[in-house]
């Protein structure tokens, strides 16, 4: 019997693996002086200034009805994707934003479609990170055609704001080549994670869209879709207006799944799986938008290896304290960790770490959502490399959301091991433990088509900002990395053949704690 064919989106992920022998002639050296600016400018539109709503970011409690709706947006898109610290450089300044990016590259852009409110008229607004403002670069109604590109999600008919996310693909692509692709939806996910809970502090609920006809929401934005193109949609919905807390919905709609594709020169890899996984027409089916219950998706978890040691992970939950004050505060001042103390994790912080990431259920009472949006969680598996935290036995674990415990799968220190399967950088092997996301790509593409890919990685980007805010709040590093070698991680840790590794998050004990 003959293998089945691979779909563009498992070549393009075959294609674009690290592997020890054949990444260094796969190199290139950066040319310094084209590195793209990651900033975007309109020459012309009416600029609504956001800085002069910015209020000490400390003393911000939860908005009320008698907020300012000019804080409350101001607020929103500093928390989500706006600056948070400026560095000097040889060449000028380099500007760090609230959400993190592979090399500081940061590929997206944000945009906003208004309805019509009090303070936005109809039209499209693109952000202005850099001076914090947004512009308005087409003044009449496209709500209509907006919903029409987002084939009717329910979220769409009582609200009236709408982000939507774009990829300018060279950003990352300078860089990293076809592999950026990968990268480009993690920092999506980060933005997509930040979103979620500046949602929270500002009253607003974010309800994501991914299934949408890509070719007509380009043209809506007036966008050259060979260099920048829409990723994601969401409906911002006002909680403070009754007729706007709607509940959940379904996010991802499937593509087509493309076999037969021509040879595809490298530097050409990203663009192709892109088209291809675009969506045309509604393929929502008889389910529509309607979300399945989740013991209806996945009742259990996946993976129960027989005479494995368990460890409970449930633990009290992260107190975020009055009115969040703590997240709002570790938004703002996240960083991904350079280096790492060596130092030990206790078993305690790790497992407040992966509560807060998982288990959004606890967190209700503190003013979070219980069931933020993804795209699908359930296509995601987690593993855990243990080389230093205080309780736990080194070794690689399974986590196993559901049940709420760790179940080891490998017994031994895998700091060498690590330090050479994250490219030879210190945070691999100095980091007291490192969670891999993973996700069965046959499964996902049976489900999703070849866009199963955007989904992957962008959850696994959602869910790795979480435990960076989670770390920031408790003083501990965190850092993603993007970079490494694909097939040797599941042979070196044990994990099952069949899950793709789309992202590692180190977690570790910073320099002096």
């Amino acid at each position: 019997m003959s293998e089945p064919l691979k779909s563009i989106a498992q070549y393009y992920h075959e294609r674009t693996k690290y592997d020890p022998d054949t990444l260094a002639s796969k190199g290139q050296q950066l040319d310094w002086s084209q590195q793209p600016e990651p900033f975007k400018e309109y020459k012309i539109g009416t600029v609504f200034d956001l800085k002069p709503y910015l209020k000490e970011i400390s003393d911000s409690p939860i908005p009320t009805a008698n907020t300012d709706p000019w804080q409350r947006l101001s607020s929103l898109l500093l928390h989500t994707y706006g600056l948070t610290a400026k560095l000097a450089t040889n060449s000028g300044f380099h500007y760090l934003r609230s959400s993190p990016s592979a090399g500081g590259l940061y590929p997206a852009e944000v945009y906003l479609v208004s309805r019509g409110t009090p303070e936005l008229p109809p039209g499209l607004y693109n952000y202005q990170a850099l001076n914090h403002s947004l512009v308005q670069f087409w003044d009449s109604q496209i709500w209509p055609e907006l919903k029409q590109a987002c084939f009717w999600h329910p979220s769409l008919e009582n609200t009236k704001l709408a982000m939507v996310v774009t990829a300018v693909f060279y950003r990352s692509a300078w860089r990293y080549q076809d592999r950026a692709y990968r990268r480009i939806f993690l920092d999506t996910g980060h933005l997509l994670g930040n979103l979620e809970l500046a949602g929270a502090l500002n009253s607003y609920r974010p309800h994501m869209i991914g299934g949408f006809a890509d070719e007509i929401l380009n043209d809506l934005l007036y966008l050259d879709s060979e260099t920048e193109a829409a990723i994601a949609v969401l409906a911002l919905a006002d909680l403070l207006e009754i007729d706007q807390n709607l509940p959940e919905f379904r996010t991802a709609l499937p593509s087509a799944t493309q076999t037969d594709y021509p040879e595809i020169p490298d530097g050409e890899l990203l663009h192709y799986l892109h088209r291809a996984s675009q969506i045309k027409s509604d393929t929502s089916g008889s389910q529509g938008w309607k979300k399945l219950a989740p013991e209806e998706e996945e009742p259990e978890d996946k993976y129960n290896f027989p005479f494995c040691t368990k460890v409970s992970a449930v633990t009290p939950s992260i107190d975020w304290g009055k009115d969040l004050k703590g997240l709002n505060t570790a938004i703002l001042r996240r960083r991904s960790t350079r280096r790492y103390s060596g130092g030990n994790l206790n078993l305690e912080e790790l497992l407040a770490l992966l509560d807060f990431t998982y288990q959004h259920q606890h967190y209700s009472y503190q003013g979070l959502d219980a069931a933020p949006d993804f795209f699908d969680l359930s296509l995601i598996e987690s593993f855990i490399a243990v080389s230093g935290v205080n309780g736990l036995e080194e070794g690689c674990y399974y986590y196993a959301p559901k049940a709420q415990e760790l179940r080891q799968i490998r017994f031994k220190n895998f700091r060498r091991e690590l330090h050479y399967l994250c490219l030879g950088q210190d945070l691999g092997r100095d980091a007291a433990a490192l969670l891999f996301h993973t996700a069965d790509l046959n499964k996902a593409i049976a489900k999703y088509g070849d866009r199963a890919y955007r989904y992957l990685h962008s959850d696994a980007g959602h869910l790795g900002q979480r435990l960076n805010l989670a770390a920031t709040h408790l003083r501990l590093g965190a850092s993603g990395i993007g970079g490494f070698f694909d097939n040797l991680v599941n042979e070196v840790l044990g994990i099952p053949t069949d899950e793709a590794v789309i992202y590692i998050t180190t977690l570790g004990r910073l320099r002096g704690n």
